[in-house]
């Protein structure tokens, strides 16, 4: 049984008894191997403080748990869209169908009006949902746990809706989707 707790020194690891300091990882080495998990591509939406939208282009989404429904997000901290979801009690999570690609691309783009020319209505809690999506979840923030360099935002799912078709993967840096 691995059990772990982090030191000033790094993160030591305890093994069959046997304790040992953790070793570092490069950096791209560790994003090459994670990239080969594939995933689906969602964009996780919010509204600021005056309603309007904001989003930002995530693939790091799970659920949690069936009792409570539950899922989480994780958003870097250097992403400015952070301060809405943090100031927000609810955010919407918009699974991209494989057409969507150029929806992904736009919100994981660093330009203002993300949702401008976009169909998208809001959820009866106010979080913006994208039209044609293979799925949306409204969720509402339970926690935020702080982890490295992201914030993991975990909600409870208070509605969900989904549709026929094909999700947008991405895998080893590249889009994919599934075959015929």
């Amino acid at each position: 049984m691995l059990s772990r707790r982090m030191s000033p020194q790094g993160p030591p690891c305890h093994l069959n008894g046997q304790m040992g300091q953790a070793a570092a990882i490069d950096r791209s080495v560790f994003r090459k191997t994670c990239g080969k998990f594939a995933t689906g591509i969602t964009v996780a939406t919010v509204t600021d403080v005056h309603g309007a939208p904001h989003g930002l282009t995530v693939n790091s989404f799970t659920s949690v748990s069936c009792e409570p429904p539950l899922v989480l997000i994780c958003v870097d901290y250097r992403c400015t869209t952070l301060a809405h979801f943090r100031s927000s009690s609810f955010y919407g999570v918009n699974i991209l169908n494989e057409t969507q690609r150029d929806i992904s691309v736009r919100f994981s783009q660093r330009v203002d009006n993300r949702f401008d020319g976009l169909k998208w209505h809001r959820s009866p809690n106010g979080a913006p949902l994208i039209e044609g999506c293979l799925a949306s979840l409204e969720c509402s923030v339970s926690q935020v746990i702080e982890a490295g360099d992201h914030a993991i935002l975990i909600a409870e799912v208070t509605a969900a809706e989904h549709r026929d078709g094909k999700p947008l993967l991405y895998y080893a840096s590249s889009y994919m989707s599934l075959p015929e």
